[in-house]
């Protein structure tokens, strides 16, 4: 199954790697599935926090 992808420049949403659009490398739209054992979270969290970030 492939993955849905978004272009950090313009938000176009592909399935592509690259943007059609203006040739960007594209990321994953997606967020990471959740998991209530987060290896990362305790770290995850406290970037968020020194970050300012909600």
């Amino acid at each position: 199954m492939r993955q849905l992808k978004r272009c950090p420049k313009c938000r176009e949403y592909t399935l592509k790697v690259t943007c059609p659009k203006c040739k960007v490398r594209t990321e994953q739209a997606a967020p990471p599935k959740f998991s209530p054992e987060d290896r990362w979270g305790k770290y995850r969290r406290k970037l968020e926090q020194m970050s300012g970030v909600k």
